[in-house]
Order: structure tokens, then sequence, then C-alpha cells
């Protein structure tokens, strides 16, 4: 059976009367990869996506649920840093009239600061001992924040770690093994957003905290 994702590009495809030879040449994205994505032969990468989206007329995120629907997660060029990955979501984010990006920071920043005074109790301290494990495997132990929050897990179980930053390291951490995110993890790649977001704003404040101006 052809792919959601292939029978979505071929019938935008004789809507604008295009060959795939002819949006090769627009997008700059070789025809046989082309052929590859339409026939499910080949995952898409989000800047193949993005190409898509723009030389077909079609919104970003309808081709991101087609590849959700499919079963496939659309597949990304390796990040070297969280701001990459932050950014490459915010990207997608960017061309999506889903969600606000403005009102998901305020959003996770007030979660955090909730989160905050939690991890400063004997429950919230249990329960980021005792779930954060569970929930890196439940994610597959992948994802594009995994390692970061890793460190930071391990930074918070240190026992030379202030009591002020094993706070803001647990908020990030709480807001991770968390099951309400603002964002659902499941509407990839938007879910993610405010996981990175929260990783994000708890290492800009540890930095801020190290290095004070």
């Amino acid at each position: 059976m052809d792919s959601n994702l292939g029978i979505l590009l071929k019938s935008m495809l004789k809507k604008h009367s295009l060959s795939m030879r002819k949006l090769s040449a627009r997008t700059g994205i070789d025809t046989a990869t082309i052929s590859r994505i339409v026939n499910g032969k080949q995952p898409a990468k989000l800047s193949h996506l993005k190409q898509f989206a723009e030389h077909l007329h079609i919104p970003l995120e309808k081709l991101v649920e087609a590849t959700f629907i499919d079963g496939n997660e659309p597949s990304r060029e390796p990040l070297s840093d969280i701001h990459h990955s932050v950014n490459t979501i915010q990207e997608v984010l960017a061309s999506s009239y889903l969600l606000d990006q403005k009102y998901t920071t305020e959003r996770v920043q007030q979660e955090l600061e909730k989160y905050e005074q939690y991890a400063q109790t004997a429950e919230g301290n249990q329960m980021i001992h005792d779930d954060f494990r569970t929930k890196v495997e439940q994610v597959n132990g992948t994802g594009p924040f995994i390692e970061q929050l890793k460190q930071m897990f391990e930074k918070y179980c240190h026992e030379d770690t202030s009591e002020h930053e094993r706070a803001v390291l647990g908020s990030g951490l709480l807001y991770f093994i968390s099951s309400v995110d603002i964002i659902p993890d499941y509407l990839f790649p938007l879910g993610y957003l405010d996981d990175a977001i929260a990783v994000q704003l708890v290492l800009q404040r540890l930095s801020q905290n190290n290095h004070p101006a």
C-alpha cells in the first residue's frame, strides 16, 4: 500500500501539473530521492518536507502529520548541541499555525517555577530518583535532549551540587518526567518543543548563576 505521505505528495504533484523531475529542479532535491520518498522507500527529512511544503503550496504540518500516520518520524540531520536542536524544532513551529511560540515559552517557564518548588520537597526529590530512568526507557533512550537530561540528572544527584542548582535542575527533570506536557510528545516534531525549551531555560539559568554580571 502507498504511504499517506506518498499519496499526499502525488496528489499535490497532479494538482500543480508537476513531474518529480520538475519538483526536483525547483527544490534542489534529487529526483531519485523524491521518488523514493513518494514511494515510501526512504524517510523524508525535515528539510525535504519544508521544500515540498513551499513548492507544492501545502501546510508543513500536513506533511508532518502524514509521516506520523505512516508510523514514521521525519528524519533529521545530526544536531551537535541543544541550541541547534531547539532552533530546528522552532523552524518547524514558525511554519505552523498550530502553536504560538511566545505563549508556549511563557507556559513552560510557569511550569518550571512550580516544579522548582516541588523539587525542593522530599516527595519531589523521590519522584526524580524513582521515575527519571523509567521515563528515559519509555522514550527508548532517544530524543533531541536525552543526553542533556542525563547530564542534568547526574549533576542533580551529585553531592557537591548546591541546593539552588539542584532545585533548578530538578525543575527541568520533573517537567520531563511529568506526563502533562504543554505540547503532546506524539506531535512530532512540535511535541518536543516544550521539552526543548524547558532544558534550554534550565541550562541558561545555571549558566547565568555561574557567570554573574
